[in-house]
């Protein structure tokens, strides 16, 4: 180990630390920036709009199956190599998908760009942990943050834009100039580290066993995921099918990858607990990030009848929040324990989402939209560098690629699953709202009476529409009974997302007492 210590790169670390997270926040951007696309992406390859949505699907399946095998991919080809294929090939990728003519070109093309893209962000946390050190790490996560928390932020709001101004096909055209840049400076920045070399001819053995089970169950988990809310889950067979496809999967990948001799991962990192503990914070950071960023924007669209652009806007200022916050997590660290500034990002996330679930009414306006989202966007801001940097403290650091593609696995699975869960979630708490209010909506009751008389009196008055004014009456009731419903339901799963950043905050004394530098915490 004294030549890992002793190995300095020839260049600058921070240029190299910001070429890989420009790289790496590229491949974030186009997790979200098509959402917003896809009726425009029907329409011009002649296909519905729910077959469209295999553009995204095919993404993230894709991207979920390369990220615990990255660190293998990594050592077979060396890293520099690996990194610098995934660029130049994501890059390609993204050319063909904006030429694409047909939608089965356009999803065969995201699935080649979501795993080779799926390969940057393990390996870009693999290149910080090494080329800093520990005292400087919490820098270089800070940096990381903004592709990881920013970059999906900003994705539908960019998306939008680029749609409703030039064309769908430019949402994927923006990647080439950035991926020329990127690769052009990683071919001349980048170096493997000693214990990073490309592995001998010959000496690194292929898991087949292992890469299959974890693409079987990765593959089919966040097929299940994506396609569950418009199959109605576990009403339909094809996701029933995948479910247990991805239990088996998962379940056979886990006992493989402990007792083979060879793993493709190791996943006995696991053993430390730093790294556990901050994989499970990391992935319910990583739920309700991705759940509550999807949700807003469909309540401003939806409910509050904003544009794709302007409801992308809500979530903008959240980002700048992030990044305002960052610095101050970083003059905080050396001085104060991790674990309790990790306590106070999920305190503030728990707050935050109570507070909204308490102010969401049906006459929000754009400013008290955007007050709340910064609000939640704060604890966010105290999350990521602490959680990332504990969590590398003790791990040995020939063992830095197999936990980066572990910990990177949790926090996007995790925020698929965040995804999933919330949108179904406003479905089915929008369902039991109005099987309780309807209840209301009965002759028997006397304020229903009321309200009826009073607006049939109303349609009676001032308006010149036709039909029996009763039953128009009880119409316009209904229609304010289902919109009350549907923001109840938001109402509902602002407090789910509150109940979980409570429940993980006993999970952060579990964390050893440190500091930003890794020391004991009583110094």
């Amino acid at each position: 180990m004294s030549g890992a210590t002793e190995w300095r790169p020839a260049a600058n670390p921070w240029l190299v630390a910001l070429t890989v997270t420009l790289a790496v926040f590229m491949e974030v951007l186009d997790t979200t920036i098509v959402n917003v696309a896809l009726p425009h992406v029907a329409g011009s390859l002649s296909s519905s709009y729910d077959e469209s949505t295999w553009v995204l699907t095919s993404y993230l399946v894709a991207n979920g199956i390369v990220l615990p095998i990255s660190a293998f991919l990594s050592r077979y080809f060396g890293r520099k190599h690996y990194f610098l294929l995934c660029i130049v090939m994501f890059t390609l990728c993204s050319f063909l998908c904006g030429m694409a003519t047909e939608l089965w070109q356009l999803i065969l093309f995201r699935i080649l760009q979501g795993f080779f893209g799926g390969g940057l962000q393990p390996v870009q946390q693999s290149v910080l942990l090494d080329y800093f050190s520990k005292k400087d790490r919490g820098k270089a996560f800070g940096l990381s943050s903004i592709a990881i928390i920013v970059a999906p932020v900003i994705g539908p709001t960019l998306g939008g834009w680029i749609t409703d101004n030039f064309s769908w096909r430019w949402i994927f055209f923006i990647n080439i100039p950035v991926g020329i840049m990127t690769a052009l400076a990683i071919y001349q920045l980048l170096e493997d580290p000693p214990w990073e070399k490309k592995a001998a001819k010959g000496s690194l053995s292929i898991d087949y066993i292992g890469i299959g089970l974890i693409t079987l169950g990765l593959g089919c988990l966040q097929v299940f995921l994506d396609r569950g809310e418009d199959e109605d889950w576990f009403a339909s067979h094809f996701i029933v099918l995948f479910a247990t496809l991805a239990v088996i999967g998962i379940t056979g990948a886990i006992y493989w990858l402990m007792y083979t001799r060879k793993p493709v991962v190791d996943i006995l990192v696991m053993k430390d607990r730093n790294f556990w503990v901050s994989g499970l914070l990391m992935a319910g950071m990583a739920f309700i990030l991705y759940g509550s960023s999807v949700v807003i924007p469909q309540l401003a669209q939806q409910e509050l009848g904003y544009t794709a652009t302007l409801a992308g806007l809500v979530l903008t200022p959240g980002a700048i929040c992030v990044i305002l916050a960052i610095p101050v997590v970083l003059k905080l660290m050396p001085v104060v324990q991790t674990r309790y500034i990790i306590m106070f990002g999920f305190a503030s996330l728990a707050l935050s989402f109570l507070y909204s679930a308490m102010h969401l009414t049906p006459d929000l306006d754009f400013t008290s939209m955007v007050i709340m989202r910064s609000l939640q966007s704060i604890g966010l801001g105290f999350l990521f560098v602490p959680l990332t940097t504990v969590a590398f403290i003790s791990i040995p650091q020939k063992l830095n690629g197999d936990a980066s593609a572990l910990f990177t696995m949790f926090r996007n699975v995790a925020g698929s699953i965040g995804i999933s869960l919330s949108t179904a979630a406003i479905t089915e708490r929008a369902q039991t709202r109005s099987a309780y209010l309807s209840s209301n909506m009965t002759s028997l009751n006397q304020q229903f009476d009321q309200a009826v008389s009073k607006m049939t009196h109303a349609i009676q008055n001032f308006s010149s529409a036709a039909g029996d004014a009763t039953s128009l009456a009880t119409g316009q009731l209904y229609k304010q009974m289902i919109s009350q419903a549907r923001f109840l339901a938001y109402v509902d799963v602002f407090s789910g997302l509150c109940i979980i950043g409570l429940i993980l905050l006993p999970f952060c004394l579990l964390l050893a007492p440190v500091k930003s530098e890794g020391s004991a915490g009583g110094h």
